[in-house]
């Protein structure tokens, strides 16, 4: 356990690495719960430079205390579904949400050079070619049977199945999802068939995320559950404390992006009422709200709803509505959106989805798991959809248009719903999965989930660091 700034030296000085005597000066200004968790994450990030001092920049860098004169806190909401949405009816209405989703997705993929050779599919059957020819379509079935993988695609024309035979797109094909977009390069075969030469997926271009101007901290947070007895309540009010501390992180917050499931609800599940101290849903909601306020009002809180959440639960939801929560719309620093939302933070585009759909793929995916929501969430971004599969466990509203769909590239992906921290970077997108404030429950410990709980996640919006900052208390 590293105790004091002594101790913390001695750590650095095990690994070979020297701190210079500005660096101590900074590491003496660093509460002393938190500075384990510093000294070990600067020493790995600078294990993998090959740099072995540690200068007062370094830390400066990682903890962002570099005084900037005024620390910037301008924001704008990009896109939030509640306007938008506007719900049709039976077949009718799922067929709009799908020719939608074809034709935002098509669009997408036009792009790529590959694009100018699409055909449709109708076209496709009808001459069969002997030319390589690209199709591109929604996926409506995938069958294994002896090391030979089917793929049926739609499009607005008409079906066609293609073979995967090639050994190095079988793990592409298997990691197909239900219903995502894809474009793939076929060929008819001589049995009259058609064989899959290359599959390409919408995914994201490698992106050089837009940076604050100025050393700001954004907080992510989700899956608090307030008013359930499992709610930790003690970490969340000392978490909100130290938000007005001179804890030099503390200092330059200036964005809270909350991920949904604020409070826990009310018949969500059987027998949840066993579970509750608070057993409606506007106590909660009164609840969490005193939980909020003592945000510092320079502070910016964006609330976005979850599956527990009141109002709709069918993706996308609109934000909380105000008849529940008349004082969260009340503030002048509180925004509630709906879910999912991208806003701006100092012009860094942040996306938030609370998360249901991953559910549905790791269920369905070989290799994924809870345990890594990151690598759930990069397949989100390769479908660049937020809830591909439909007909599983996610209820998805037959909208016009399909407000699921991944237009926009973002800087930050921002999920809960797993309640385990996951961080990652995939193509310059930062991935954070923010955990938790509620303990493990008997239904988590009867499938084998720890969540991580009580972790503060924030993110320098200046350098893009992620700093995450414990608040469970440390057994003696």
């Amino acid at each position: 356990m590293i105790k004091d700034v002594g101790a913390a030296l001695d750590f650095a000085l095990n690994k070979g690495f020297q701190i210079h005597p500005d660096a101590l000066k900074v590491l003496e200004q660093i509460d002393v719960k938190d500075l384990e968790n510093i000294i070990k994450q600067v020493v790995r990030e600078k294990e993998k430079q090959r740099l072995y001092l540690i200068s007062q920049k370094d830390l400066e860098v990682f903890l962002g205390i570099s005084e900037d004169e005024v620390i910037d806190s301008d924001h704008e909401i990009i896109f939030d579904p509640t306007p938008k949405i506007a719900s049709a009816e039976g077949v009718a209405g799922f067929n709009a949400l799908f020719a939608s989703r074809f034709s935002k997705l098509k669009k997408i993929v036009s792009n790529r050079p590959e694009s100018k050779m699409l055909k449709q599919i109708s076209a496709v059957m009808s001459v069969k070619s002997k030319d390589e020819v690209y199709v591109c379509g929604l996926v409506t079935d995938r069958k294994t049977d002896r090391n030979v993988t089917r793929i049926t695609l739609e499009d607005n024309t008409g079906l066609i199945e293609t073979i995967v035979l090639d050994e190095n797109l079988k793990d592409v094909a298997a990691s197909l999802l239900m219903d995502q977009f894809v474009m793939e390069k076929i060929v008819a075969s001589k049995n009259g068939g058609f064989i899959v030469k290359d599959i390409i997926l919408p995914d994201i271009p490698d992106h050089a995320p837009n940076r604050s101007r100025t050393e700001a901290y954004a907080l992510f947070l989700s899956d608090m559950h307030i008013g359930s007895k499992y709610f930790m309540e003690r970490e969340f009010s000392e978490m909100i404390s130290w938000l007005s501390s001179q804890d030099p992180i503390a200092r330059k917050v200036r964005f809270v992006v909350i991920g949904g499931d604020v409070i826990d609800g009310v018949g969500i599940y059987p027998n949840q009422d066993k579970e509750l101290v608070a057993p409606d849903t506007a106590t909660q909601m009164k609840m969490l709200f005193e939980a909020l306020d003592k945000i510092p009002k320079h502070i910016k809180v964006f609330v976005s709803p979850g599956n527990h959440d009141p109002g709709r639960r069918a993706l996308p939801q609109p934000a909380i509505p105000a008849k529940y929560s008349h004082d969260m719309w009340g503030r002048r620093n509180f925004f509630m959106v709906g879910n999912p939302a991208m806003i701006s933070l100092n012009g860094v585009k942040v996306l938030i989805f609370h998360g249901q759909s991953i559910d549905d793929i790791v269920k369905t995916t070989p290799g994924l798991s809870y345990d890594n929501p990151a690598k759930v969430m990069q397949y989100l971004l390769k479908a660049r959809h937020l809830s591909p599969i439909y007909g599983a466990q996610t209820p998805i509203a037959p909208e016009l248009e399909d407000l699921m769909v991944i237009d926009d590239v973002p800087d930050i992906f921002h999920t809960g719903h797993v309640h385990v921290i996951g961080l990652d970077l995939y193509r310059g997108v930062l991935l954070v999965n923010s955990g938790a404030w509620q303990s493990q429950t008997p239904f988590q410990a009867g499938v084998g989930v720890t969540p991580t709980s009580a972790v503060a996640v924030l993110v320098n919006l200046k350098t893009f660091k992620v700093y995450t900052k414990d608040f469970v208390p440390k057994a003696i």
